[in-house]
């Protein structure tokens, strides 16, 4: 695949991180795909096969960055041709991230340098407000623009409806309603990838991503799955793969999430609470807990039915899970720093003889 950079989405902003690499035969690429220790690196000469150095390996094992789809690395092609190292990750523009599933208190990057996420969900069973308020919360703490999809609108009778409810939990955020049978609503998304743009879609397992960037590729190039038994679509793609369109632009495919941990998303819950948030500053006390104070907005807001009480537990239930996470990083920060004074302790008291 011989392109040119900026066709791959190059800008400016990775040409100044480049910068401190140039010569030395080192080259810039584009991670497409990212399968455990394995990468496929596009380049301006073509597709590489990539694997990490030793250092960048070892960073990697000690908390360092990983390369992901979507990332820019340096890369040193192997004399033969077809094979090169990775030896560093530029900055990234934009990282989704969630905290690693079960009791690993970890992040975890989905995709990288991305423009615009879309947040797809399926109009068929898969509609869920509060599912997709987490996943705005970490949409916008992405530092892409996040667009809501609603795929599968053949499906349903009142879609305009389900855009209306839609509305009201995104808000200031952009609601499609699309159909990969009929190629409804298809056509506004590709206005997203104009000018060599990058597109994350992001969503539940079954929700029909591979089938929507099979449409806006005009062919079948991403496997798809029939639908179960009982309607709701199969989980298809297992790697997260970067797909250039034939008119430009590029579509990050992604694996189905079975669940979305936040991870430091303190801004992007404010930004997708705004509305919440925004009562705050008209309470009576600059401290208040929403609870029992008097001349309280928010219990206001409720009472005159105002404010959604299933949207205020929802934020409130996001709140604390950010407050838990804030909690476990700090048991584990202060855990490393414990076990650093205890090795440097038996340094000095064993130290080596040479």
């Amino acid at each position: 695949m011989a392109t040119t950079l900026e066709a791959l989405g190059w800008s400016a902003h990775f040409e100044a991180a480049f910068a401190a690499y140039g010569g030395d035969g080192l080259i810039p690429g584009r991670v497409a795909v990212q399968h455990r220790g394995a990468y496929l690196v596009w380049t301006e000469a073509g597709e590489l096969a990539g694997e990490l150095s030793g250092r960048l390996r070892l960073e990697a094992e000690n908390g360092g960055a990983v390369p992901v789809s979507g990332d820019w690395v340096v890369l040193r092609p192997y004399p033969e041709g077809g094979r090169a190292t990775i030896h560093a990750v530029l900055p990234r523009r934009t990282a989704f991230s969630r905290k690693e599933p079960f009791k690993v208190v970890r992040e975890q990057v989905l995709a990288a340098n991305v423009d615009t996420v879309f947040v797809v969900t399926g109009l068929d069973r898969d509609l869920n407000l509060r599912r997709l308020e987490r996943y705005l919360a970490t949409a916008w703490e992405s530092g892409a623009d996040p667009v809501v999809v609603l795929s599968k609108a053949d499906l349903r009778d009142d879609v305009e409806q389900a855009v209306a409810e839609v509305e009201l939990v995104a808000i200031g955020v952009p609601v499609h309603a699309v159909s990969c049978v009929t190629g409804a609503g298809v056509d506004k998304l590709r206005a997203y990838l104009e000018g060599d743009r990058t597109a994350a879609l992001l969503g539940s397992s079954g929700v029909g991503k591979s089938t929507l960037v099979n449409q806006l590729l005009g062919e079948e190039a991403l496997a798809t799955g029939d639908l179960r038994r009982d309607g709701r679509g199969r989980h298809t793609t297992t790697t997260r793969e970067l797909v250039a369109l034939p008119g430009g632009g590029l579509v990050l495919d992604t694996p189905g999430m079975r669940e979305l941990q936040l991870w430091d998303a303190e801004e992007g819950l404010g930004t997708t609470f705004g509305d919440v948030e925004a009562l705050f500053e008209h309470c009576r006390f600059s401290d208040c807990s929403h609870q029992r104070e008097p001349g309280c907005a928010v219990k206001r807001a409720l009472a005159d039915g105002s404010l959604d009480p299933d949207r205020y537990r929802s934020y409130q239930k996001l709140q604390r899970e950010l407050r838990a996470l804030e909690l476990k990083q700090d048991r584990r920060a202060r855990s490393e720093a414990g076990k650093a004074i205890r090795r440097r302790a038996r340094a000095r008291r064993h130290p080596k003889r040479w």
